[in-house]
C-alpha cells in the first residue's frame, strides 16, 4: 500500500508509539551483489526531459534493470546532505550539492518500468525526525513528482526508528575497520535491492563523496549522533554524526562495539573506514552519480571554496567501488591515489579501503567503461574558477539572481 505524505500529527503519534523499542535483530550477513566491473558514462547537458533518455541508455548499457529489480522491493538512498535551506548563490540544491529531483524521478520511473514491485525513497535528514516528505517540501521539492513516477512509492526518514519496530543489525564481514557492525533503520534490510543515488562532489574530510560516501548517511543519529543516549538509542535524533568524525564519544552501547578504541580520532582516518564498513555490510546493487551540475571545492554550499560546475555527466554501475573510481577519474583525480595525494591529501582513500574489504576494484584497467572515454569528458575540479562578485565564471557564464546562467558576449565569440 502506498504511503502518502505524513502529517506532523501522525508523525508524533508514530514517534510516541515506537519510542524505546530498540532491540536490534540477530546479526544479518549479506553477500556482495553479483556484478561486473562495467560502468556506463553518459553525456547529459541539462536537467529535464533529457535525463530520462540518458538514464535509460545507461541502464541498457549495464544489461538492463529487469534482472535486478523485477518483482522486488527497491530501496533508494538519496543524497540530500545538510539542511533544507542552505544554497549556493541562489541556486536550487539539486543544481549544486543534492541529487537532482529529475534524476530521482527518472530512476524511480525506469526501475518501475523494469518491474520493481515497490520503491522506497530513503534519507536521514539533518537533525530531524520529520517525515521525509516534509523535509522535501521545505526545500521546495514536490514529493508527488515521485509518487506519480511509479505505482508503489514510499518515503522513510531513516535517521531514527521510523516506521519500524526495531533496528536491523548489519555485521561487517571480517570484523570491520572501525566498528564490528552497524544498527540501521529497518528499510535497509526490508528490501531486495539497494540503490545509492549520489552527486559528483569533492569532500573536505574524505576527499570525494560519491555513491559510497552517500551511505554514510544511512546511520541513524539516534545511535550515532552527538546527542544519542549512552546505553540505548534515543527517541529522536539529536545532533549530527560528529562521533564518526572525531571519536569524541562512542555510539549507544546497544550497537556493535568499535574495533579499536585506541585508534585515531582524526576524521580523515575514521570517516573513510566507517564508509568502507557500511558498503561491505550493506552492499550497494546499483550506483548512480549525478554529475550534470554540481559544485567543486567541497560537499556543501557554505564552504568558501564551493563553486558551481557543470560537467554534464551521468554515471551508473552495479559495483559502487568501480562506479566511484570512474567518478573520481572524471573529476580529474587518480582513483589509485593514496593518502597524501589529491584528492586524499588529508584522508585515507575510501576506494582503497573498500577494495581491501573485497567490495570491488578501483583499478580502471580492470573496469569496463562504456561511453565516452574518460580523457575526453574529464573535468578538473581543482581548476574550476571561483565566480567573482558579479557572478562571472571563468567559463564566460554570468549567474543571474534567480540562479540561471547567461553566457557573456565575450565568451560567445
Amino acid at each position: 500500500m502506498k504511503k502518502t505524505i505524513c502529517s506532523r500529527r501522525k508523525f508524533l503519534n508514530v514517534a510516541g508509539a515506537t519510542a524505546g523499542i530498540w532491540l536490534a535483530r540477530p546479526a544479518t550477513f549479506f553477500a556482495h551483489p553479483a556484478s561486473t566491473n562495467r560502468v556506463a558514462v553518459g553525456l547529459c547537458a541539462d536537467y529535464g526531459p533529457p535525463v530520462l533518455t540518458a538514464m535509460a541508455k545507461l541502464f541498457d548499457q549495464l544489461g538492463g534493470m529487469e534482472r535486478l529489480v523485477r518483482g522486488k522491493t527497491v530501496a533508494i538512498k538519496l543524497n540530500l546532505t545538510g539542511n533544507a535551506f542552505e544554497r549556493l548563490r541562489y541556486l536550487p540544491q539539486g543544481i549544486t550539492h543534492w541529487i537532482h529531483p529529475d534524476v530521482v524521478g527518472a530512476t524511480v520511473h525506469l526501475l518501475a518500468k523494469a518491474g520493481a514491485y515497490r520503491i522506497r525513497l530513503l534519507e536521514s535528514p539533518s537533525c530531524t525526525a520529520e517525515p521525509l516528505e516534509e523535509f522535501l517540501l521545505q526545500a521546495n521539492w514536490e514529493p508527488r513528482q515521485f509518487l506519480s513516477a511509479a505505482s508503489r512509492v514510499e518515503f522513510e526518514n531513516t535517521n531514527y526508528l521510523g516506521w519500524g519496530k526495531k533496528y536491523s543489525r548489519f555485521m561487517v564481514p571480517g570484523g570491520g575497520l572501525m566498528f564490528k557492525g552497524y544498527d540501521l533503520n529497518h528499510s535497509y534490510e526490508d528490501c531486495d535491492v539497494f540503490v545509492s543515488l549520489a552527486k559528483l562532489k569533492e569532500h573536505l574530510t574524505a576527499g570525494v563523496t560519491l555513491t559510497m560516501k552517500n551511505c554514510f548517511g544511512i546511520t541513524p543519529c539516534t545511535i550515532y549522533g552527538d546527542g544519542s543516549p549512552v546505553d540505548e538509542p534515543g527517541r529522536l535524533p539529536v545532533g549530527g554524526r560528529g562521533p564518526f568524525h572525531s571519536g569524541n564519544r562512542l555510539p549507544s552501547k546497544s550497537a556493535p562495539a568499535q574495533v579499536d578504541r585506541s585508534g585515531s580520532k582524526e576524521g580523515g582516518y575514521r570517516v573513510p573506514r566507517v564508509v568502507a564498513d557500511l558498503v561491505a555490510a550493506r552492499p550497494v546493487h546499483l550506483a548512480v552519480i549525478d554529475g550534470i551540475e554540481t559544485i567543486a571545492g567541497g560537499e556543501l554550499p557554505g564552504y568558501p571554496t564551493s563553486r558551481p560546475v557543470k560537467p554534464g555527466l551521468l554515471i551508473a554501475g552495479t559495483n559502487c567501488v568501480s562506479t566511484d573510481a570512474v567518478g573520481t577519474a572524471l573529476m580529474g583525480f587518480d582513483p589509485m591515489a593514496v593518502r597524501g595525494t589529491a584528492p586524499f591529501e588529508t584522508a585515507d582513500s575510501t576506494l582503497q579501503l573498500a577494495e581491501h574489504l573485497g567490495v570491488g576494484t578501483r583499478d580502471l584497467n580492470r573496469i569496463e567503461v562504456i561511453g565516452p572515454a574518460i580523457s575526453k569528458v574529464r573535468v578538473d575540479f581543482r581548476k574550476v574558477p571561483m565566480p567573482n562578485r558579479s557572478g562571472v565564471l571563468g567559463s564566460g557564464l554570468i549567474q543571474m539572481p534567480d540562479g540561471s546562467f547567461r553566457r557573456t558576449s565575450r565568451s560567445s565569440a
